[in-house]
């Protein structure tokens, strides 16, 4: 047994407990690290589990979203683990053509306690049904060694039907998934989907503008995360320092 999968074997069950019970207006806030220094600051911060975003973690290793090659993500997600002591739940995207089983392995081994998987490629939606037989595959692999998040990439594929949105939804959960993900979701249709979808439903915030996760949580958000937000606006942090300096 490695290190790693010692770790989740604990800490799966800490981080799916964070996702029950939570009172409107309390969602989970998981901040997304790029890398072991951000991990660090958001530990230190308080927040009690974090989750890497792909497109940030991408930027960090120079490469766009998407690009990344699967060791160097499973690397990237390991150091990050090994930073701090709170769980820690990676964005894998699709799961990089791997084998259900195989890719419960290599997230158990780099300590992850979680995963999100896209039911979309190239920007085309997946079939639905074939997505939650891989969902289902995920499950029965891990047991409840991982927290599979289920991202419904209808929004971002242009479909606005929140119906769509949902009809996913009660397929991924009914397949294992604990959580679901409609990303690009509008704000104002948040309660429409909490309405209709059992389970936790993870809602993506702006870092700046934009509803507050507080309010995200009164509509109907379990958990909140950010995508590559934080570490772009680091960047632009960084940018400015530099501009600076230049000067």
């Amino acid at each position: 047994m490695t290190a790693g999968r010692a770790r989740t074997t604990g800490e799966a069950g800490v981080f799916r407990a964070l996702h029950h019970h939570r009172a409107p207006g309390d969602p989970l806030v998981l901040p997304g690290p790029w890398d072991a220094a951000s991990a660090r600051v958001f530990a230190e911060a308080g927040f009690p589990a974090l989750a890497t975003p792909s497109a940030g973690v991408a930027a960090s290793l120079g490469y766009e979203d998407g690009q990344v090659p699967a060791d160097e993500m499973f690397a990237a997600v390991a150091r990050i683990v090994r930073a701090v002591d709170v769980p820690v739940s990676a964005d894998v995207e699709g799961g990089y053509g791997l084998a259900p089983k195989d890719l419960v392995e290599r997230l158990l081994e780099v300590g992850a306690v979680g995963c999100n998987l896209e039911d979309s490629a190239d920007g085309v939606l997946k079939d639905p049904r074939a997505h939650a037989d891989r969902l289902a595959e995920v499950r029965e692999a891990a047991g409840d060694r991982l927290f599979v998040n289920a991202r419904i990439d209808t929004f971002a594929c242009g479909v606005d039907d929140p119906e769509r949105a949902i009809e996913r939804a009660a397929l991924y959960v009914a397949a294992g998934a604990d959580c679901v993900y409609p990303i690009g979701a509008p704000p104002e249709i948040l309660p429409l989907l909490r309405a209709g979808i059992q389970g936790p439903i993870n809602v993506g915030a702006p870092v700046e503008g934009g509803p507050s996760p507080a309010e995200l949580g009164a509509r109907g958000a379990t958990r909140i995360t950010f995508g590559p937000g934080l570490q772009r606006r680091a960047a632009r942090a960084l940018r400015e320092i530099a501009d600076r300096l230049a000067r």
